[in-house]
């Protein structure tokens, strides 16, 4: 007798891989209170599989510094829904405003060629506020 997966639970699938190229810091001013910063960020995904997936949505989790959580969820990455082929990349950045330190890691999850649902970690990454601002 033979396992077999479940048809709704997504594989992590060997390959697909995701890089923060870098995380640029910027100080912006906020009506409210006077300062706040702004973390953009630049990410490859790469397609180093066997098959051909298409990018459907992504998960983020945002951890402060104080300890709260911002658990970010939907549907397309920019706007878009990506298809990789085997060896293709796709780039874009994006970025989070915050008053404090914080880190993010997630995931972007979408379908594989034979309809099969699959993910891919956003490995972690700070977003840390110089210490040398005045």
């Amino acid at each position: 007798m033979s396992e077999s997966q479940p048809e709704n639970v997504a594989l992590e699938l060997p390959g697909l891989r995701v890089e923060i190229d870098r995380v640029v810091y910027q100080q912006i001013d906020e009506p409210t209170d006077g300062r706040a910063h702004a973390f953009i960020y630049f990410i490859t995904i790469k397609n180093l599989s066997d098959r051909a997936v298409t990018l459907l949505g992504r998960k983020w989790i945002i951890e402060h510094a104080d300890g709260n959580k911002i658990v970010v969820e939907g549907n397309k990455i920019v706007q878009k829904t990506p298809r990789l082929e085997p060896g293709e990349s796709f780039t874009y950045n994006s970025y989070h405003i915050s008053d404090q330190n914080a880190a993010a890691e997630g995931a972007f999850h979408g379908l594989d060629e034979l309809g099969g649902a699959v993910f891919t970690r956003i490995p972690r990454f700070e977003m840390n506020i110089p210490t040398d601002l005045n």
